[in-house]
């Protein structure tokens, strides 16, 4: 069993993560003691929180790492993630578009001053 503080520093979470992450029901202390309130992790948290960390780095919003939690065999992790990454590959499209765009009206702008 971790305390809350060593589990943080092995997963790279926060404490306040943690915290935040119990109270909306994604990862649940394993033990929580009774007379001082410790909150304690096991190995099991640990995959969890491993996972929870890569799936917010991917940019899944709270309720999208809900949905992933909730279905406990991860049956349909693979096709979330196939989703996240059609949607990031869209905003990264859009992005170059930005920029080309951005590029032209600088260029326009050289051209006026010409």
């Amino acid at each position: 069993m971790y305390k809350r503080s060593e589990f943080s520093n092995l997963t790279g979470l926060s404490k306040d993560t943690l915290r935040y992450y119990a109270e909306v029901g994604l990862l649940e202390p394993a033990f929580i003691h009774p007379e001082n309130k410790y909150r304690y992790y096991d190995d099991g948290s640990y995959f969890l929180a491993l996972l929870l960390g890569k799936l917010r780095r991917f940019g899944f919003s709270i309720q999208e790492m809900k949905t992933v939690m909730d279905d406990e065999s991860f049956a349909s992790l693979e096709e979330l993630l196939a989703e996240k990454k059609s949607k990031m590959e869209q905003e990264a499209e859009d992005i170059q578009a930005r920029i080309k765009e951005l590029d032209a009206f600088i260029q326009s702008g050289k051209e006026e001053n010409e």
